[in-house]
C-alpha cells in the first residue's frame, strides 16, 4: 500500500471547513500531507474536532473563526494561515448557504445572503490567496450542479449564484495562468451532508432523476478536490468539473 503524500509541504486554507463536504475536504487533504487551516463561522465545537481528527492521525490543522460575510475576516484568517504555516498553496472555497422559495415572495435579505457567501466571500478569499500564493497554486470553489440545471422551483437565486462562481472560474483562470496558479470549480450534486441528509423529504425526488440514483458521499467530493489540488492536475484550469451522479446528465 503506497504511502506517498502528493501534498506534502503543501499549505491549505479552506473557508467553511467544519462540517460536511468542508470537513471532508480538510481531513482528506490532511491526509495527503498538507498543513490545513479551516475556518467555521459559529460552530467551534464541530471545527475542534476536525482539527483533533486530523492531528489524532498525524497531521497539522488549526481552526480560525471567520464570518464569511465579513471581508477583513476572511482577509485576516488567511493571512492568520499563512502567519502559522508559512506559506499558503492552496485555497478551497466552501462556504455556502441556500435559500429556496418562489422568486415573487423571496427576501432581499436571503438574495444578499446569498451572494455575501456564495459569491462576495469567493471573490475576497480568491484575491488575497492569489497575492500571497507562489508559482504553482491551486484555487478551488466547491459550486454546484445547479449552475447547469436547477430542476424545481424555488431555486432560482441560488442556481443564479452558482452560476456566477463558473462565470468567476473561467476569468480567473485567465488573470492567474501566467503564475501558474490553476483555479477551478468543482461542482456537487446532491451530497449526504447534515444540510441535505440523503433521507430527507427531497432525497427520493431528487434521487429519480440521477443517473446513479444515490447521493454522493462528502468523502467522494474530497477526493476530487485532492486530485485538483495535486501535481497530476496542473493541466486543469478554468473548469467547471461536475460530480453529480448524472443529475445533470
Amino acid at each position: 500500500m503506497s504511502t506517498l503524500k502528493t501534498l506534502e509541504g503543501k499549505v491549505a486554507f479552506i473557508q467553511g471547513g467544519s462540517r460536511g463536504i468542508g470537513a471532508a475536504i480538510a481531513k482528506r487533504l490532511a491526509k495527503d500531507g498538507a498543513a490545513v487551516a479551516l475556518t467555521y463561522s459559529a460552530s467551534a465545537s464541530s471545527a475542534l474536532e476536525v482539527v483533533e481528527a486530523i492531528e489524532a492521525a498525524g497531521g497539522r490543522a488549526i481552526a480560525i473563526k471567520a464570518d464569511s460575510r465579513d471581508e477583513q475576516a476572511i482577509r485576516a484568517a488567511i493571512r492568520h494561515a499563512v502567519d502559522s504555516f508559512g506559506r499558503l498553496d492552496i485555497l478551497v472555497n466552501n462556504a455556502g448557504v441556500l435559500a429556496v422559495a418562489p422568486i415573487e415572495e423571496f427576501k432581499i435579505e436571503d438574495l444578499d445572503r446569498t451572494l455575501d457567501v456564495n459569491v462576495r466571500s469567493v471573490v475576497i478569499a480568491s484575491q488575497e490567496a492569489a497575492r500571497l500564493m507562489g508559482e504553482g497554486g491551486r484555487i478551488i470553489t466547491i459550486g454546484s450542479t445547479n449552475a447547469e440545471r436547477m430542476p424545481f422551483a424555488g431555486g432560482s437565486v441560488y442556481a443564479l449564484s452558482k452560476a456566477a462562481v463558473a462565470g468567476f472560474t473561467k476569468g480567473l483562470a485567465r488573470d492567474l495562468g501566467p503564475r501558474g496558479i490553476t483555479v477551478n470549480n468543482v461542482q456537487p450534486g446532491p451530497v449526504d451532508t447534515e444540510m441535505n441528509p440523503d433521507s430527507g423529504e427531497f432525497a427520493e425526488s431528487l434521487k429519480g432523476i440521477m443517473a446513479l440514483p444515490r447521493y454522493g458521499q462528502a468523502e467522494e467530493i474530497a477526493s476530487f478536490v485532492a486530485y485538483l489540488a495535486g501535481p497530476e492536475a496542473g493541466y486543469i484550469t478554468g473548469a467547471n468539473l461536475t460530480i453529480d451522479g448524472g443529475f445533470s446528465a
